[in-house]
Order: structure tokens, then C-alpha cells, then sequence
């Protein structure tokens, strides 16, 4: 959509900005945009919208915040979703969203690099985009997370990174490693439990655990009700830097012994590991709780508004926006409260550039408008 394509058609002049990603901070800002009549163009990688959440995620997984944190700009979860829905019912929401919004990514466009020369270049495999905006919208869990851990390429049994574990299923009855004690640890060692499997999670440092609920009422709603006192999980986390682990069983499974807690790794061996007191065990299976990174030094060039770790170097709420055009939703470190924040902002930015250029009006010839919420 907006857009203009030279004969030989491998480029394409984008009227709008290009976003880049279609998980949830790429469909926010993408809505954001339609409200205020902004065209645009979103690049997706994968073949399907929130690929991390379709493709990359366990079948146990819900939502760790309550839906009304979860939601995206303008549309709410349908009233029958439960309070903590899955993550089918997020999946679905999402492409509902996409639907409502009639969001169309264009996918299998890997972007491979992108430069600010007098306008934004935008480089994928067999094509390339200029516009005068770029939003990253790529957020802090592009890539797994890998660590270098000695041995382990001498380990005999299968080695895994959480991106790729589905049930506990697959491990029925096995001795299992589990390296990481965040939220996907914990809930992998659960979920371990439920197929009679025996977790042994590694915990190298002091770790967070909140409950997920205080006499029925959300960690996270107390603490934003609270005026962001530090008891929430937001705030413990950019306090620390790590994402504090909201309980739902494994403390419970911890203290009754069927989920092992051990330390430090120094060597993972042919059938097994070594620990840091000294001791080691046999495992049948690997599971890398490691989590995720942003890739987003890997294919911008450097324009001095990312780290070299991909995160904007302006902490929220002030992180959404750099120079030249450059745009960043979903690096917030505030889940998707931050991201509807950053996908507002920017849109909202945009059109007002947008206004001047096309003399105040939208790309349809009307004035530039914003829909009421849930406006239908």
C-alpha cells in the first residue's frame, strides 16, 4: 500500500515508513498508523505474523500478566477469554487484530540491512525499500539466546534451546538439565514434572519470585495501582536488569524436591555435567533456558540510537524515538504496556510529519482522523 515501483522491480519507493517485524509491536504500531491514515509497509521474515508466539513457544504457555495489561491499541480480548489466556487464545487474538485492522505484511523479507542515506534504505534478500521513516519493530526476543558452555558439544543425548520445546512429552521419565531458572525454566521444570521427568535447574545467581497473585489480585495490577512502588515486576526488573520470575506451581514443586536446584555448570561431559561444588550428575536431555536477544545489530547500521546489544540507548518512556526517521517499539523492557505506549507515540509522530508533507491530509484525501477505541 502507498507505494511506487521502478521498472525493473526489485525496489520499491515506500509513501510511509517500512516497519520491520510483524509480532506484536509491529501489528500495534501498524494499527496506530491506520487510525491516523499513514500508510505503511511491514516486512515479516517468517511466513506468519508473531512467529515467536506461533512457532517458538510451549504448548503450556499463558500469559503471565492479566489480558487487560496484554491488550493492543484500540481492540480488546474478547469477553470470554480467561483472565490469563493461552497462548492459542493470544495467537488468535493477534491475527483477529491483524484482520480487524486489515494489517498485510509482507512475508519472507529477511531484512538484511538498513541505512540512512538522505532516506532510509532497507535491504532483504531479493529486494529493497526506501522511505523516509524505519521502525524497528523487530523487540528485545528476536534471537535465542546460546551460551558457550564447555563440553557440551561432547554431550550424547539431545541438546535444546527453549525456542524449540513443545511438552515434556518428549522427556517422559528422563533426567533433565535445565539451564535457567527464568520464567521458561521454571515453567519448562513444571512442565517436566507433569510427565514424571526430573528436572535439575541451574541457578547461578539470587533470583526474583513473586507470586503471580495476591489474594486473587495480580502482582502487576498491585503494583501499578501502587504508583510503582518496587514490589512489581516491571520495576524489579529495571531495577536489576532481570526479569523477576512470576510464580504459577514450580516453587511449590522446588520445595517439595521434584524439581532438583543446583549450581553453576563448569563442564557438561559425554552423560552429564559438572557443578561448581565439585559433584556431578548423568542426564538424559539439555534444555537451554537461556532466553532471548535482539538482532537489531545485526542488520542496522550503526546509527548511534541502539546499543551494540540492539537496545535503544534512551530508556522509557523516552527510547521510541531517534534521528532521521528512526523509530523503536517494543524495547520498552515493560512487556506490551510499553510497546501500545511506544506504538501511540510514534504514530502519532508520523502523522504529524505526515499532515505537512501531504498538506494535512491522509493517504485516502481526507483529513487525518483517530478512531474511537473499539470504534466498529
Amino acid at each position: 500500500m502507498g507505494s511506487w515501483k521502478k521498472e525493473d522491480g526489485n525496489c520499491e519507493w515506500i509513501h510511509g515508513p517500512v516497519i520491520v517485524g510483524a509480532g506484536p509491536s509491529g501489528l500495534a504500531v501498524s494499527a496506530c498508523l491506520k487510525q491516523n491514515g499513514v500508510p505503511f509497509l511491514i516486512l515479516e521474515r517468517s511466513n506468519c505474523i508473531a512467529s515467536l508466539w506461533q512457532e517458538k513457544t510451549y504448548h503450556r504457555l499463558k500469559l503471565h500478566l492479566p489480558s487487560q495489561f496484554c491488550q493492543l491499541p484500540f481492540l480488546s480480548f474478547p469477553e470470554d477469554f480467561p483472565k490469563y489466556p493461552t497462548k492459542h487464545q493470544f495467537i488468535s487474538y493477534m491475527e483477529s487484530y491483524a484482520t480487524y485492522f486489515s494489517i498485510q505484511p509482507r512475508f519472507k523479507q529477511t531484512v538484511e540491512r538498513a541505512e540512512f542515506d538522505g532516506f532510509w534504505r532497507v535491504r532483504t534478500q531479493d529486494f529493497e525499500y526506501f522511505s523516509r521513516w524505519l521502525i524497528v519493530a523487530t523487540g528485545e526476543n528476536a534471537e535465542p539466546v546460546v551460551p558457550e558452555i564447555q563440553g557440551i558439544e561432547n554431550f550424547q543425548g539431545p541438546v535444546i534451546h527453549t525456542s524449540v520445546y513443545k511438552s515434556g512429552s518428549e522427556f517422559r521419565n528422563q533426567r533433565v538439565l535445565v539451564v535457567g531458572c527464568g520464567n521458561s525454566g521454571m515453567e519448562v521444570s513444571l512442565d517436566l514434572c507433569r510427565y514424571n521427568a526430573t528436572p535439575h535447574m541451574v541457578v547461578r545467581n539470587s533470583i526474583h519470585i513473586l507470586p503471580r497473585e495476591v489474594l486473587g489480585i495480580s502482582t502487576f495490577a498491585i503494583a501499578m495501582a501502587s504508583g510503582g512502588r518496587k514490589l512489581g515486576p516491571i520495576e524489579l526488573k529495571n531495577a536489576t536488569g532481570k526479569t523477576p520470575v512470576l510464580d504459577v506451581g514450580a516453587l511449590s514443586q522446588i520445595k517439595s524436591g521434584k524439581i532438583k536446584v543446583t549450581e553453576g555448570v563448569t563442564e557438561i561431559t559425554k552423560n552429564g555435567a559438572k557443578f561448581m561444588d565439585g559433584q556431578g550428575k548423568e542426564f538424559d536431555s539439555i534444555i537451554l533456558a537461556t532466553g532471548y536477544k535482539s538482532n537489531v545489530s545485526n542488520w542496522l547500521k550503526d546509527t548511534g540510537f541502539f546499543t551494540k546489544d540492539g537496545m535503544p540507548k534512551t530508556t522509557f518512556p523516552n527510547g521510541w524515538r531517534g534521528e532521521n526517521g528512526l523509530y523503536a517499539v517494543g524495547f520498552t523492557r515493560r512487556g506490551l504496556v510499553g510497546t501500545s505506549w511506544d506504538a501511540v507515540n510514534i504514530a502519532g509522530d508520523i502523522a504529524d510529519r505526515w499532515r505537512i508533507i501531504n498538506g494535512g491530509k491522509n493517504s485516502c484525501g481526507s483529513k487525518i482522523f483517530f478512531k474511537d477505541r473499539q470504534e466498529k
